[in-house]
């Protein structure tokens, strides 16, 4: 093969290869996103019928009865559930939550992906009392108690909401820890998280990033 040819087959080669390179950044694009967004465009198995009830297994069927997971003791857990907002509405269903979904504070299953329902049962939250090696948040208010910025961010998704801090300068210290803003703590994108809580405050703007 002359040397002209040879050329000719590296210069095909490599872009045959760039082709193939930008084909599976689109494929990988396209299937990112929220784990919300891949499951609706998952196909459901084929044992997923119209009745089938929401799960993991089948996490698109409409059929979800909050009253069918709160009647038979403590029988299911977290993972038997799509998302958060089913969990919470078994737990909202029978606040006495036969099944431990309860995470503190009347809240079920934080770490599960969404949708999300992270409005307290009331029942739950008003018995809550704090104990010594609850961080200080919204249930555990008091200024002289340990306070975690990790605690808020163990589950690594939208799992705490402004309302879950008992101040504005506790929301800005989960921020300032996580410029990536996994709770969504900073709305407007000004590097504030929670600007209307209660003070101390805190309202030195944080330098947002996914770090």
């Amino acid at each position: 093969m002359s040397r002209l040819s040879r050329s000719r087959a590296i210069r095909r080669s490599a872009l045959v290869l760039t082709v193939a390179a930008v084909a599976l950044g689109v494929v990988v694009f396209v299937r990112g996103g929220s784990d919300t967004a891949a499951r609706a465009q998952r196909p459901e198995r084929e044992w997923c019928t119209p009745g089938t009830p929401r799960t993991p297994l089948c996490p698109n069927s409409k059929v979800f009865d909050a009253k069918e997971y709160a009647t038979h003791g403590d029988s299911f857990e977290c993972d038997n559930f799509a998302n958060q907002a089913d969990a919470q509405a078994v737990l909202r269903a029978d606040p006495s939550d036969p099944n431990h979904l309860d995470d503190g504070g009347g809240v079920a299953c934080r770490g599960l992906p969404e949708p999300r329902d992270t409005t307290a049962v009331p029942q739950i939250a008003q018995q809550f009392k704090c104990g010594p090696g609850n961080v200080r948040s919204a249930l555990c208010p008091q200024p002289d108690r340990a306070f975690d910025a990790r605690y808020f961010l163990r589950y690594g998704n939208d799992a705490y909401d402004c309302p879950d801090f008992a101040s504005q300068a506790d929301a800005q210290a989960v921020l300032r820890f996580a410029p990536a803003d996994p709770n969504h703590l900073d709305v407007k994108g000004k590097g504030i998280a929670c600007p209307d809580l209660p003070g101390p405050k805190d309202v030195k703007p944080v330098r947002r990033g996914t770090l």
